[in-house]
């Protein structure tokens, strides 16, 4: 055993100095980093501002649409200024924030919608963020919250649009309000194309898309006159009739047409379609005599809905923000797992091929036995694994810790699901097992090949093996004590992945106890199986060895 700790010191030393172990340490911090900054990049600065026209040949539909988007881009710089507050709040004072509107709405990070909130704003008071949407509109807010921020807090900056309306050009030859929606989007193809540009506020811009909305568009939507309601027809009829639409008779409307050349973004699309169905809606009630404050004032009730675990212990029945990560959190960790137990696997393959061409095999073969070496190059890089996923936990803990507020209250809800449950140790006990189970596969592998080329033929298989649990990663929490789940489990180059996916769930003891069990023995006969062929093909040469030929050296052991 003492021999087998020397191999196991030289491996770690010697992974331990390649730019690759670095690598694969620094690898997890840099992406959790780089994946904040770099959505929030993505959400400030990457994206341009969309500028579009809105051709509204109907001429009651364009200035309610824009107001609607103007509010909606208040509410969205309204919350950028809440972040802002929250961030820069002194550390005495309550996290709550002190400067806000009487009737706006308190926002809870359960089941959140962010598009539901702007609308709960906006419905609760327009007349407050219309204020804001004029010059220095922040202003009055931001010198109202200075006693409690701190004293680096610097200055508000108001988000950009990113919608933003233009005029219809001045140069077409058409009158767009009358033309046909067809010849007015032929006329404004040029400028959706790129081939024209507009300018606004003296710089010129591209037109990302174009909204033509057809003149007799409302005239299918009106309510039937009861004068022109056949005499039979009324009574129970008419009242339905009363406030149906020409739809209902087969009369198709014609469209509005959204014209835009970017298909991938639909921003824009969902926003003004959600708009205009909302002003639609409005003109309806107002022709039929309903009024419009009764409608919204009851369209913005809700049932009060609270979401409760029969599992759980009596009086805290109620499921939480981190009740529901908890659920989905073993799903990152069978994906860390996948990719730790490949990586440290793959560097094990590599070490061993690399030492048997450059014949140190042989040095080492003349100091300690096959078995010593094999059991050492396990351990050695078993312990390098260890440490990258202890710098990760430690990094990903601190990153947390860093981040946590009531503004990133999911992540605090994400650390204490982490580091408050027993998904950490039972990551640690999947890792460990299934890296000795892969790892042996590997180190085999690596035994029987002189090449990484020759090795390639022996790891397709092996990948894919491993790739049933990427695959079904997603599907087993939905279902985690079905057919699939349980099935899975049992099959030990499997279950470390399929019983971490499972750990939030509860399985059955039986589950639980009896596949660690199952894949405690599964380990010890694949290292055995794995320790015959290594002992035999770590000095073979030439071509690797058929299967047939492996067969035999696992029954004879030579």
């Amino acid at each position: 055993m003492r021999n087998a700790m020397m191999v196991a010191a030289r491996e770690y030393a010697e992974n331990a100095r390649t730019k690759g172990f670095w690598i694969g340490i620094l690898m997890v911090p840099v992406l959790l980093v780089g994946a904040v900054f770099v959505m929030r990049w993505l959400e400030s600065d990457a994206t341009p501002t969309r500028h579009y026209i809105v051709v509204d040949q109907t001429g009651r539909y364009e200035d309610p649409l824009q107001q609607r988007m103007d509010l909606r881009y208040a509410a969205s710089a309204w919350r950028s200024f809440q972040a802002w507050v929250q961030r820069n709040l002194k550390e005495e004072l309550q996290t709550d924030i002190q400067i806000d509107f009487e009737s706006i709405p308190a926002m809870s990070l359960d089941n959140f919608d962010a598009d539901a909130y702007l609308d709960q704003l906006i419905e609760a008071d327009p007349a407050q963020f219309e204020a804001l949407l004029q010059p220095g509109g922040f202003d009055e807010l931001v010198e109202a919250a200075r006693p409690q921020l701190a004293e680096d807090a610097g200055e508000f900056e108001v988000p950009r649009r990113f919608f933003e309306s233009v005029g219809v050009p001045t140069d077409l030859e058409i009158d767009a309000t009358t033309a046909e929606p067809e010849e007015v989007a032929e006329a404004l193809k040029p400028y959706m194309r790129g081939e024209k540009e507009l300018l606004v506020d003296g710089e010129p811009v591209q037109v990302f898309a174009t909204l033509i909305i057809p003149a007799d568009v409302d005239s299918h939507f009106d309510p039937v006159d009861e004068e022109d309601e056949p005499e039979e027809d009324r009574g129970t009829i008419g009242a339905i009739s009363d406030a149906a639409i020409a739809l209902a008779g087969g009369n198709t409307p014609p469209p509005v047409q959204y014209w835009s050349g970017n298909l991938a973004d639909s921003d824009l699309y969902n926003r003004l379609s959600t708009e205009l169905d909302r002003e639609l809606r409005q003109s309806q009630f107002v022709k039929r005599g309903i009024d419009v404050g009764l409608v919204s004032s009851v369209q913005r009730m809700a049932m009060p809905m609270k979401t409760l675990d029969p599992d759980k212990e009596s009086g805290k029945e109620e499921v939480s923000q981190a009740d529901k990560l908890r659920e989905i959190a073993p799903i990152g960790f069978v994906y860390i797992l996948w990719i730790s137990i490949m990586q440290v696997a793959s560097m094990l393959l590599n070490n061993t091929i690399e030492e048997k061409s450059n014949r140190i095999i042989e040095v080492l073969l003349s100091s300690v036995t096959a078995w010593e070496l094999m059991a050492g190059k396990l351990l050695g890089i078993a312990a390098i694994g260890l440490t990258m996923l202890l710098t990760w936990i430690a990094s990903a803990a601190f990153m947390l810790w860093y981040w946590a507020s009531p503004e990133a209250e999911m992540l605090t809800s994400l650390a204490s699901v982490i580091f408050d449950s027993t998904l950490l140790p039972a990551f640690v006990f999947y890792f460990v097992l299934g890296y000795f189970m892969y790892a042996s596969i590997f180190l085999a592998i690596g035994s029987i090949c002189n090449t990484i080329k020759e090795a390639q033929n022996f790891m397709g298989p092996v990948m894919m093996i491993m790739i049933v649990p990427i695959l079904t990663m997603a599907f087993i929490p939905k279902d985690p004590h079905g057919t699939l789940a349980t099935v899975l489990s049992w099959i030990p180059v499997y279950t470390p992945f399929v019983m971490m996916n499972r750990a939030a769930a509860d399985p059955p003891a039986f589950d639980l106890y009896g596949t660690a069990i199952m894949l405690v023995f599964a380990n010890i006969a694949m290292l055995w199986l794995c320790g015959r062929i290594f002992r035999t093909g770590i000095l073979r040469t030439g071509q690797p060895p058929r299967f047939k030929e492996l067969i035999g050296w696992l029954k004879r052991g030579d």
